[in-house]
């Protein structure tokens, strides 16, 4: 089995996946997905959203990074690939998810399951462009507002020369509102020929157990449920039988805030460390709790004091 960490745009960043994977049990990461439009984008832009490509795309802990890749042009998305993979790209993943309206209106996203032909096109234009020992893979949902074209959309990827595709169970329309549909994944496996990876609604260690059972994926990808709960790949390995507990979890957020210190402004700080106490009260009832305190912080210094000295 492998356990893939997802990315979540604006929160399960660089700084994140440091911090999670040092928790431990993850295989591989997708970077937050860098947007492509018509021009061939500098160094520095790759840098910025992966900053592990300095490290042989590895975070500090050794978990290799996917460098995720957003766009609808086929030759700029092409000669982007070439340009990260030149790089030292561990592998390069193409974005045919995600559901924002702003990205779905520019043509990007979960909007290109509208068109099967363009998705081939450009993986197979990524794939040209690309060493063969870079793995090419696609992550797509199971439609833009209908599952009909759900098996076409898979089958193109995989004859465009997607490696393995990720898909999350549920259609654009659906957002992320549960359930997710692991029995159309299965209908997916069935369909290709390529390594297929279960995404969406996993929360628990029981959640992927039984979304391994019904999509019939051994690989499962864990976003939100691994940002609620740390330890939750380290759980679905069956190497820790409870979360981790909430000492444990208020130095790995001190931790963080250390982390976002070097690049995020104090107000930003503050708002990552909100979203995180967030996703956190699914586990903690301690969350909601320090969520009503720290909303009020406005300097390291308080923030410093809050977790370091107690109440």
């Amino acid at each position: 089995m492998r356990i893939l960490l997802a990315p979540m745009e604006g929160l399960l960043d660089f700084r994140l996946r440091d911090t999670l994977t040092r928790v431990g049990g993850f295989d591989e990461c997708v970077s937050e997905f860098i947007r492509v439009n018509n021009t061939l984008l500098p160094s520095h832009r790759f840098y910025r959203y992966v900053p592990e490509l300095h490290e042989n795309c590895r975070t500090r802990s050794g978990v290799p990074v996917k460098v995720q890749l957003l766009g609808s042009d086929i030759n700029c998305m092409a000669e982007n690939a070439s340009k990260v993979a030149s790089l030292g790209a561990y592998g390069i993943d193409i974005n045919f998810g995600c559901p924002a309206p702003t990205v779905n209106r520019n043509r990007g996203g979960a909007a290109l399951l509208k068109e099967p032909d363009l998705m081939f096109a450009i993986v197979k234009a990524i794939r040209k462009a690309v060493t063969a020992n870079i793995p090419v893979t696609a992550k797509m949902r199971l439609g833009y507002d209908s599952t009909e074209q759900a098996l076409v959309c898979a089958k193109a990827l995989e004859e465009g020369g997607a490696e393995e595709i990720v898909v999350h169970a549920r259609t654009k329309t659906d957002g992320y509102k549960p359930p997710a549909y692991w029995d159309w994944i299965s209908k997916i496996r069935s369909t290709v020929n390529v390594p297929v990876v279960a995404n969406g609604e996993i929360w628990t260690a029981e959640d992927a157990k039984r979304c391994q059972e019904v999509s019939g994926c051994r690989d499962i990808m864990i976003g939100r449920g691994a940002v609620a709960n740390p330890a939750l790949a380290l759980m679905i390995r069956g190497k820790r039988n409870q979360n981790l507990s909430w000492d444990e979890i208020k130095e790995i957020l001190y931790l963080y805030w250390l982390n976002l210190e070097k690049t995020v402004d104090t107000r930003s700080r503050g708002g990552r460390i909100k979203q995180w106490l967030h996703y956190l009260s699914r586990e903690y009832q301690e969350a909601k709790r320090d969520f009503e305190i720290v909303k009020r912080f406005t300097n390291l210094d308080e923030f410093t004091f809050y977790w370091k000295q107690g109440r």
